[in-house]
């Protein structure tokens, strides 16, 4: 039993005897006292004034005095009006410290004995990924690895867009204009190369649509009569009957695309467990269509075309099946939940996927609930808001769009020149000195990313984010190297740091006794970052360490310290906070430097 439910049993049973009430283990919450007052936990008596019928000041001095007398691990209490400030003693912080250090999974809970499946990436073979991607991927990883940390076993998955009119569009302007190019003669990686002709195509297929209207057509008529975008539905409906020319174009022009993208995700450091591809789960969902109409979930129209009613659901009427028995997108999303749960019989299924997507999904997740299906109720929309730079919104198809690539080189090279500026590589090799910028540009630009709330919008500023004071990812990795080097000197010097105890130490000083009641929540973050599939959690708990512990070592002395026994503990505190800082940053996909 930690801290924290000692105190909350104790309050249980003060209910119990002072006022004849039981209290329920959710209606108890203990916070963090505010630093204006003396305490560490704060009870707030105001909700439960019918239950003890007596004013707040008065409620909270009798809850108190008997936390006092029967809770061992508290030693004093103030009231401020409604608010029961509990202070607990020094050697239950020590007690707690002891614990931390000795336990071999830090930030690791039990196995729960539940699967999930975080599906992200997503992306389309006709172009490179972008800015929005990358937002996407490390949400998608991060959350992966809370829930593995929150004991579930984790099935990464990435459902590739491989086909469509988008596809055959890249297709037909290599076609025209490739003359044979290859990612090989042309110096490009392979999804840059499929990219490059996405675009001739939309430039192309919009000089022929200005050449209509010149001769007269209306832009509605030119937009359907423009011979490329003809041509594009053509190859579409040869690469459905199998054109052998047309499938060999399309499986080349796709494997360069994988390659690419392949690179893309080792530099970002993500990765996947199954992957699906549309081309095969385009044509699944039929069965579910029939299923549905048997079962009366689902209706058809006159004209043939089938609808699902979902107006008690608070939406409206939805299409699953067209008039002429082809598949609209939900129907085949209906398949591919249906094949993903048939293949790992998952109790959870994550879907990171941005917020232009959230009717879809609402809706989705209502017709499979609706059908009966046991997993419906674990289906879950991590739904995330655009990313914009200062220069303005992202746009796609003009050539304009912010490459995921282009930006992590520069924000390594950002990193390069803050660092080099800074002086942070003193004695550093070249190799090392590679490492050091690659890990603080990468670490810049998924702490930004991820340590907004996902649902929110953002902006993304990347001179900011490569700052090595405020909520950064590289201040985060400062204090951790500046740990490391303590660590290196404590062994230099032999001090033996992790195998002392600590009954004998007298008093904790304040910012040491701050920074194990902050350690002492790493637990916490992690179960509520996987409640709420939000790494926003564990991002600001690792700069509300980073900041307690620089107020740790500002205010008190670690190797200048006459008690050994004082340094001892200041240098375990010290290795605690970094094993932290390295977990949770680990959370996030973030690699984090033993020196600078």
């Amino acid at each position: 039993m930690n801290l924290e439910q000692k105190i909350s049993t104790t309050i249980q049973q003060a209910f119990k005897e002072l006022f004849d009430h039981q209290l329920r283990d959710d209606q108890i919450s203990l916070q963090p006292t505010n630093k204006e007052f003396e305490g560490t936990f704060t009870f707030v008596v105001f909700p439960f004034l019918k239950v003890t019928k007596l004013n707040p000041e008065v409620s909270g001095t009798k809850i108190g005095e008997y936390l006092t007398a029967y809770a061992d691990v508290v030693k004093g209490f103030n009231v401020v009006k409604g608010f029961l400030n509990i202070s607990v003693k020094e050697t239950s912080w020590l007690d707690i410290f002891t614990q931390l250090s000795k336990n071999p999974h830090l930030g690791r809970l039990p196995k729960n004995g539940q699967k999930v499946m975080v599906e992200y990436s997503s992306p389309n073979t006709n172009k490179p990924l972008h800015l929005g991607h990358l937002r996407n991927n490390f949400l998608g990883y991060s959350v992966a690895e809370i829930l593995k940390a929150n004991g579930y076993e984790v099935i990464k998955a990435n459902l590739v867009n491989d086909r469509g009119i988008h596809i055959c569009k890249s297709m037909v302007a290599y076609q025209h204009y490739g003359d044979g190019e290859t990612p090989d003669s042309s110096g490009l990686k392979g999804d840059h190369l499929a990219g490059k002709y996405y675009v001739i195509f939309d430039k192309e297929y919009k000089k022929q649509i200005a050449d209509l209207i010149k001769g007269g057509s209306t832009e509605e008529e030119a937009k359907k009569t423009a011979s490329l975008i003809i041509e594009a539905q053509e190859m579409l409906r040869l690469w459905e009957a199998g054109d052998r020319q047309v499938v060999d174009l399309w499986k080349t022009m796709n494997n360069w695309v994988y390659e690419g993208f392949e690179a893309t995700y080792k530099k970002m450091g993500v990765d996947f467990d199954q992957f699906y591809y549309e081309s095969d789960t385009y044509l699944l969902g039929k069965d579910i269509v029939e299923e549905g109409l048997r079962k009366g979930v689902f209706f058809k129209k006159e004209n043939g075309s089938v609808w699902v009613d979902l107006s008690e659901e608070g939406l409206d009427e939805k299409l699953v099946l067209r008039a002429d028995g082809t598949s609209v997108y939900i129907t085949q999303d209906m398949g591919t939940c249906e094949l993903k749960y048939r293949d790992f019989k998952f109790d959870k299924s994550v879907y990171v996927v941005g917020n232009e997507q959230d009717y879809h999904f609402d809706v989705l997740f209502k017709i499979m609930r609706k059908l009966g299906r046991s997993y419906g109720d674990g289906l879950y929309h991590l739904s995330y808001g655009m990313v914009d730079l200062p220069s303005g919104k992202m746009k796609s198809r003009e050539g304009t769009v912010v490459d995921a690539d282009d930006l992590m080189n520069e924000m390594v090279a950002t990193a390069e020149s803050h660092t080099k500026e800074l002086g942070k590589i003193d004695g550093f090799s070249e190799d090392e000195a590679a490492e050091l910028y690659e890990t603080l540009g990468m670490g810049a630009l998924k702490y930004f990313l991820l340590k907004v709330d996902p649902k929110k919008r953002m902006l993304f500023n990347p001179q900011e984010s490569i700052e090595f004071q405020g909520n950064t990812g590289p201040f985060i990795q400062y204090s951790h190297a500046r740990i490391s080097s303590i660590l290196r000197k404590a062994d230099q010097i032999g001090v033996d740091y992790l195998n002392q105890g600590f009954e004998g130490l007298e008093k904790l000083e304040d910012a040491e006794r701050d920074l194990i009641v902050v350690l002492n929540d790493f637990e916490k973050k992690i179960r509520q970052a996987g409640e709420e599939f939000s790494p926003s959690q564990v991002a600001q708990y690792l700069f509300d360490i980073a900041k307690e512990y620089n107020r740790f070592y500002a205010e008190l002395s670690i190797f200048n310290e006459s008690n050994p026994k004082v340094q001892s503990f200041r240098i375990a505190l010290s290795a605690m906070t970094a094993k932290t800082i390295k977990a949770g940053m680990m959370l996030l996909g973030i690699n984090v430097p033993e020196r600078m």
